[in-house]
């Protein structure tokens, strides 16, 4: 699917109501299934995933989905900041400090590490892939709107009880956003998500970006089971290789 000319404008509404007021219920029956579903098959070969949470994240609620991608053979790394309340300060300056952790990992490693970000955490991993793509092996979102920022999702009331300051979404910068790393990009999105506008997460197809629809509801991104499928194939390919991702 390619982004329409209004989406690059961000000329779309958030969700219906109806659909955020079933999110919480959704995402506990996303984690149910996680938990009946088998252990991820040990397909990786080790090298380090940095899992980005979303605004008002805690390091737990991507408990579940690093430890799947640790029992599929990744090394998988919280980002390390705690709760996610948004950038603090200028958003360049705050991801200067994001940018050293990247490059500490891949320095320890000495290997190029991946980024995997939910919500808001999608932001951040593509812009540090952006900085530093010698770093970045590649980048998997998972309902991140960074094709349209403001105006699209639930979230930004959150945001400015978390933060207060949305000033810093000038047309600049959400232009800024759109533009995809140069490294191989997954953006993982759901028709029926409640939280963000699905369109708000495409991103133009081209030989290294891609966007896979799921049914899960947006809080259940990091526990659903189709998504953790898509997110083990997607680390799982050979460095230096990108194919795109093909349901079984």
């Amino acid at each position: 699917m390619r982004p329409s000319s209004a989406l690059q404008r961000g000329l779309f509404a958030p969700p219906p109501l109806s659909l955020l007021a079933v999110e919480p219920m959704r995402a506990l029956l996303d984690l149910a299934a996680a938990k009946l579903a088998p252990r991820a098959e040990a397909v990786g070969d080790g090298h380090p995933v940095i899992v980005f949470p979303g605004l008002g994240g805690a390091p737990f609620t991507t408990a579940h989905l690093r430890q799947h991608i640790a029992d599929a053979g990744f090394a998988a790394h919280c980002w390390g900041r705690g709760v996610n309340t948004g950038p603090e300060g200028r958003f360049d300056a705050w991801l200067d400090g994001l940018e050293e952790d990247l490059r500490a990992r891949h320095a320890e490693a000495g290997r190029r590490v991946s980024l995997v970000g939910w919500s808001l955490g999608g932001v951040y991993a593509r812009e540090l892939a952006k900085r530093a793509p010698e770093a970045v092996r590649t980048v998997v979102t998972l309902g991140t709107p960074f094709a349209s920022m403001r105006g699209t999702t639930h979230a930004e009331s959150v945001f400015r009880l978390l933060r207060g300051d949305a000033q810093q979404l000038t047309p600049r910068l959400q232009a800024r956003l759109r533009e995809a790393p140069p490294v191989p990009v997954t953006s993982v999105y759901s028709r029926s998500d409640g939280v963000v506008n699905w369109r708000s997460c495409l991103q133009r197809r081209s030989a290294r970006a891609e966007n896979v629809e799921v049914p899960a509801s947006h809080l259940g991104m990091v526990t659903h089971p189709a998504v953790l499928r898509v997110v083990v194939d997607r680390l799982a390919q050979p460095e230096g290789t990108w194919r795109p991702y093909r349901k079984a």
